[in-house]
């Protein structure tokens, strides 16, 4: 039988921040949050540049 866990915030204040500033300049590509232990601990960006 597994033992539930309470829920924790798998994001602080400032790694919120961090992701909402890298979201909102990414025009083209992806954000891959790393979760360990049911928490981020990394963000990576992966940004796509189109030329026209």
């Amino acid at each position: 039988m597994t033992e539930e866990k309470e829920p924790r915030e798998a994001l602080d204040a400032g790694s919120v921040r961090q992701l909402n500033d890298i979201l909102s300049t990414l025009r083209h590509g992806s954000v891959t949050l790393v979760i360990q232990n049911g928490r981020v601990v990394q963000i990576e960006k992966n940004e796509k540049i189109r030329l026209s």
